[in-house]
């Protein structure tokens, strides 16, 4: 079949801090290679400026939502996650992305995929990527998906109605284990860093070992080039050890580096996807920075030594303001055990209608 001509279905939505296109499974082709091809002239890609096609000339703008109903008792839809490149024609499924899962709960209703309760609404969502589950529950007064909301998220503008992810069996979502390398803490070119894998597979380190305070911006980040190609070497090897493989061009694993917090949280985040800084920080990063941080004698465990112990949430500063996740572990086995992991984000429908891809 040819979509040059007659389009595809597609809806727009923003889905956390990120927007991607979300399709249903049988709207695109079979074939994995003819389906990313179509994506990739979708989306604009390969193009900096992504001027010929839907992207917005961002990895935080350049997703993709595959939902499907789901054959597996233990869900409702399945949700695949692509990762789209912007200037590289490259199509990336070894990660789950925490942002535009949000979005895919009132997608599957707005599509008939799920029928809506009259006043909330629960989905269950096989994150296909990592084979685990995700419950999403949101508002659906009248049996529709409500976007509007008093919610707000750091780096959207406005509010919105309320999503709770609840997130299950994400522990070793990419590698298989929560801790990947079965060390707490490795060494790497002379850096500490604790390899952690509750959703997305992370290397986490001090800013301090990099000669930072954690209190850089976005922009002072992008332009330490040194900065950037050391950080992305330690990366490379530490996805060497996590079981990955040779990751010079994946998009997993991530890293990110904390800091004491200093804007009334209870850490300093600045993370790298996986070379560029990141704007904010990622769900499923935020929940494995909290996770790795959680087990005594990983590196920045030291910072958690104030965080009240009768409170599951932690507040987490990023560039652009703060992210509240929800993260128990049983550090008191072994190996350790994620109790649970969640966090509130909101999404809204954009558009929706026939996208035609570049020919």
């Amino acid at each position: 079949m040819s979509y040059d001509d007659i389009g595809v279905r597609c809806t727009m939505m923003r889905g956390g801090t990120s927007r991607g296109l979300y399709f249903e499974a049988a709207d695109l082709p079979a074939d994995p290679a003819e389906r990313d091809d179509l994506l990739l002239r979708l989306m604009g890609t390969p193009d900096p400026r992504q001027i010929d096609g839907l992207g917005g000339s961002t990895s935080l703008t350049s997703k993709v939502a595959v939902v499907s109903r789901s054959a597996s008792p233990d869900a409702d839809v399945d949700y695949l996650f692509l990762q789209l490149g912007v200037d590289t024609a490259t199509v990336n499924d070894r990660q789950n992305c925490g942002n535009i899962l949000a979005g895919v709960g009132p997608f599957a209703v707005e599509r008939g995929l799920v029928p809506a309760g009259l006043h909330e609404t629960s989905v269950r969502i096989r994150m296909v990527n990592s084979d685990s589950v995700a419950v999403a529950t949101f508002p659906t007064p009248g049996g529709r998906p409500e976007y509007r909301g008093d919610v707000a998220i750091a780096g959207v503008p406005g509010t919105a109605a309320p999503i709770i992810l609840a997130f299950t069996d994400t522990a070793g979502s990419a590698t298989g284990r929560l801790l990947p390398t079965a060390n707490v803490r490795d060494s790497i070119d002379g850096i500490d860093v604790t390899c952690v894998d509750n959703g997305m597979p992370l290397v986490v380190a001090l800013a301090e070992s990099f000669g930072l305070t954690g209190q850089e911006t976005h922009e002072q980040l992008a332009a330490d080039a040194a900065l950037l190609e050391r950080i992305d070497a330690i990366r490379i090897k530490a996805g060497a050890l996590m079981g990955l493989g040779d990751v010079s061009q994946s998009s997993v694993p991530k890293t990110a580096l904390v800091a004491a917090a200093r804007d009334g949280g209870q850490v300093c985040t600045r993370s790298f996807i996986p070379v560029q800084p990141h704007t904010s920080i990622g769900v499923l990063a935020a929940v494995s920075v909290v996770t790795g941080m959680l087990l005594p004698g990983a590196v920045g465990h030291e910072l958690t030594a104030g965080w009240p112990a009768d409170r599951a949430q932690v507040d987490v500063e990023h560039p652009t303001g703060h992210l509240l996740v929800d993260v128990t572990v049983d550090a008191g086995v072994s190996p350790p055990r994620v109790v649970r992991s969640g966090v509130v984000r909101t999404a809204r429908k954009l558009f929706e209608g026939t996208a035609f891809p570049r020919a």
